[in-house]
């Protein structure tokens, strides 16, 4: 705690109320302030509240009621923010989808869940109808994202025509056998009597390949999720109420977007400056008109959100608060990003089964690059030997990262036995990465006990993209590493044996993984190997894969 901020405190005022407390709060206290911003056009916090309301009757018409999944399957976009605080105005949960996944990837998760209903964009509409029917959805939704945008002229202010052009084309595709997102908030206001959630309450499920490699659900409570966003608050000592510009570029559907923005942001009663997807164009030229004070991203994201600023002489001093994480953080980045910006680069360590966030460095001199920082308050870590999480290890040695808070999720959706594996007795949970800690009680990570690759902040389960690989007619087997990419974090690497008759053609099989998996999961290089090490059991050593491969790479 000596090396905390001035002002953070150890410990935070734990919620006692959910998340529709918070945002209630939020549309009540800054009813005029802006709360998003979309391509140039503005909701109010009133307005945003009006929308909730309208939208969470529309949902209760359709049969949903308190503890029913509902899946959204949206990037970010205003829909996003007010589907999210209507489907828990019922007290019904949030399932994140990413709306990128394939079909085959998305049927798993709805297989697990059970959702009937489904807010969809439009894009993607068709890989849920195309789900089979014992899925039993009932009802999609489909979002336009269009219709959240401003007149074409005010647009025109905002960006380049080409730009806009381009943008316009990508977010939009017609669907049938939908209801639209219009109808919904067409509906009524709900009744202000109808009951809402406790702060004990089931609010989300966030699909992750965990610590042990298949997707599993994660559940999150409204107290997981309000004492991050508060966490969060306390990190960032001296942001205040409806001051601050978030930008919204991180994915919603991911953890850390969850967070910064559909939960801290809104705490903050901040304005959300909303990015379907990261665009540095549509970045520096929303920087011209709504500088941005928080910006919290992905290493590649700093690097060339900086590099293009400084090319185009457009000033980022107003960014104060920046958080890197999901990845490591190069030195070159931080050096480049605080060239440009009004305020330190620090980095950060979380995990979906915490919110997400555990870790942080201090927004201070004290902050130590080439580490994941200290415990965030109300949040205690604990070192142990990677065999035995019973044995604590020493100042300096190598050990199993655990963490226990407020923040901690509940467990796995219908995964006993993962649950048991990761949530250790006395509510510590099993983090998977191996790390040191020195003397003043900073966190470096080492390695991982777990096999998933992080790659632009998402996890690849090695397995899955095996699996898929091992399918394809010229191959007998696969085996996929992630070898250290120069922009931070790792990058998909999939060495594999050809069947006799067999030939690689790279660039057809890398076309032929997209159609199966989502664009970031696709081997970013396919190598031909003659066999792997193996275990006396016949398991291929994915470590020692890895390190042949990379000391042959030089």
């Amino acid at each position: 705690m000596k090396h905390y901020q001035p002002g953070v405190p150890a410990q935070i005022e734990l919620p006692t109320e959910s998340l529709v407390a918070l945002y209630e709060r939020s549309v009540s206290e800054a009813a005029n302030s802006i709360a998003l911003e979309f391509f140039g056009r503005t909701t109010t916090y009133a307005a945003f509240g009006e929308q909730v309301e309208r939208v969470a009757e529309g949902l209760r018409r359709l049969g949903v009621h308190a503890g029913d999944r509902v899946a959204l399957v949206l990037p970010n976009s205003p829909q996003h923010v007010i589907a999210f605080y209507a489907v828990l105005r019922l007290g019904a949960v949030v399932v994140e989808h990413n709306p990128l996944y394939t079909e085959r990837e998305l049927r798993h998760q709805f297989e697990d869940h059970g959702a009937r209903v489904a807010i969809c964009w439009d894009v993607a509409v068709a890989k849920l109808q195309a789900l089979p029917d014992d899925i039993a959805l009932s009802k999609i939704v489909a979002v336009n994202l269009l219709k959240a945008f401003p007149k074409l002229k005010a647009m025109a202010l905002h960006l380049p025509v080409r730009k806009l052009r381009d943008t316009r084309a990508k977010l939009t595709q017609p669907t049938s056998g939908t209801l639209s997102w219009e109808q919904l908030v067409a509906s009524p206001r709900i009744d202000p009597e109808h009951p809402k959630p406790s702060v004990h309450d089931l609010a989300v499920i966030q699909y992750t390949s965990g610590t042990t490699g298949v997707s599993k659900g994660a559940m999150l409570s409204h107290y997981n999720l309000f004492a991050n966003a508060r966490q969060g608050e306390a990190w960032m000592h001296g942001a205040q109420y409806r001051k601050e510009n978030f930008y919204a570029i991180l994915p919603m559907f991911h953890a850390f977007g969850m967070t910064l923005f559909l939960t801290y942001g809104i705490l903050k009663q901040a304005r959300l400056v909303i990015f379907p997807s990261f665009d540095v164009d549509l970045v520096l030229a929303a920087a011209k008109k709504t500088p941005p004070t928080v910006y919290c991203a992905v290493p590649p994201i700093y690097e060339k959100t900086a590099a293009e600023a400084k090319k185009r002489g457009i000033s980022l001093r107003s960014a104060k608060y920046c958080i890197s994480g999901a990845m490591n953080l190069p030195e070159s980045v931080v050096e480049l990003w605080e060239s440009v910006s009004g305020g330190l680069l620090v980095e950060g360590y979380g995990m979906t089964e915490a919110s997400p966030v555990c870790l942080g460095n201090p927004f201070a001199p004290s902050r130590r690059s080439g580490t994941i920082g200290i415990p965030f308050p109300s949040t205690y870590m604990k070192v142990v030997d990677t065999e035995d999480p019973t044995k604590e290890v020493g100042v300096g040695e190598r050990g199993e990262l655990l963490i226990k808070g407020p923040q901690v999720f509940h467990g796995y959706w219908n995964n006993v036995a993962d649950t048991e594996k990761t949530l250790l007795p006395g509510g510590w949970l099993r983090t998977g990465d191996v790390v040191t800690v020195d003397a003043d009680g900073f966190t470096t990570i080492v390695d991982r006990v777990k096999e998933l690759i992080i790659t632009g902040g998402f996890n690849v389960a090695p397995s899955e993209v095996e699996a898929v690989l091992r399918t394809h007619p010229d191959l007998a087997d696969a085996a996929v590493i992630g070898v250290p990419s120069p922009h931070g974090g790792e990058k998909v690497v999939a060495l594999v044996l050809l069947r006799p008759e067999g030939s690689l053609d790279e660039k057809a099989m890398r076309a032929w993984c997209r159609e199966r998996l989502a664009a970031y999961k696709v081997p970013k290089q396919i190598v031909v190997v003659s066999d792997f090490p193996r275990s006396m059991l016949g398991k291929v050593l994915r470590k020692q894969l890895r390190d042949e491969f990379l000391t042959r790479q030089g």
